[in-house]
């Protein structure tokens, strides 16, 4: 039985009139990094909101660690790092690893302070000084100073220099690794997730599109290459989008990858960036 630490089941919620999300189903197994994908406006921010209690769904279950999420705050095992990445500016990051302390019954001092001296980040400086990348790293910090068994975490590398993007994915890979946190990172560009994360979540018209393992999404599709004048044909799939240019059309196919292509086209591997592109580019019906 699938050990899931996160789930949704039919889950919807509206803001004024504008359906947000609509009976949105999933759940996250223990262990994964999660990498959920979506346009601006999917969603995401919303979806993590309502799984950590800031808001409340308009129909649907949701559950963290076998719980009932409430509005009791943050569930004990969860933690939480917004797009915002909310610290307070005219606070030292002493002072801030001493607020983290003092608001978590389970908090992890000599983790949080590590995480912080790894960055090379002076506890005495204060918050309005650092870099995005450093009040990146103290953010999280606090988060993984929690223990959590579960880290969501909206946009984490948005905004960071390559260097500063790197640094972070590999703070994350190793306390996956070593401690199991089952973490969820959500942003509209793949690529800054490809590297960290083996599971896809895909929002887009309020609802799960994909999901799985990134090894077998990219698997069950595969790209349709020939003339832009020629008919496409995919056996035994579904052509979810193209793309024309430089003489040549390449569709993404949906399906098993055929051992040899008809007439005037070949068929070639599919990179997670095309998968996640043609799903995200195309209508979906409803």
């Amino acid at each position: 039985m699938t050990d899931a630490v996160l789930t949704m089941d039919e889950v919807a919620k509206s803001f004024r009139r504008k359906t947000v999300l609509d009976h949105c189903s999933f759940a996250i197994e223990r262990g994964s990094v999660t990498a959920l994908v979506g346009s601006n406006g999917a969603g995401k921010s919303t979806l993590m909101s309502l799984a950590v209690g800031l808001l409340t769904p308009d129909s649907g279950n949701i559950r963290v660690l076998g719980e009932a999420v409430g509005q009791r705050g943050i569930a004990p095992g969860l933690s939480y790092l917004a797009q915002h990445k909310p610290l307070y500016p005219h606070f030292t990051v002493a002072e801030m690893l001493r607020f983290g302390r003092n608001t978590n019954a389970h908090w992890d001092d000599a983790y949080a302070a590590e995480l912080v001296s790894a960055a090379g980040i002076a506890v005495s400086a204060r918050v309005k000084s650092l870099s995005p990348g450093h009040r990146t790293r103290v953010a999280l910090a606090l988060a993984l100073g929690r223990r959590p068994e579960v880290l969501l975490l909206d946009e984490p590398l948005a905004d960071l220099d390559p260097v500063a993007r790197r640094a972070v994915a590999r703070t994350l890979m190793r306390d996956a690794a070593e401690n199991g946190t089952t973490i969820v990172l959500s942003s509209h560009v793949l690529s800054e997730l490809v590297d960290v994360a083996d599971r896809l979540l895909l929002l887009r018209d309020g609802r799960i599109r994909l999901d799985g393992e990134l090894d077998t999404i990219t698997a069950e599709h595969y790209l349709l290459v020939g003339s832009t004048d020629a008919e496409p044909t995919a056996d035994n799939g579904t052509i979810i989008s193209d793309v024309s240019g430089s003489g040549a059309a390449v569709f993404v196919v949906h399906g098993t990858r055929p051992e040899t292509a008809r007439p005037g086209w070949t068929v070639e591997d599919a990179t997670v960036d095309d998968v996640v592109l043609a799903h995200l580019g195309t209508e979906v019906a409803a």
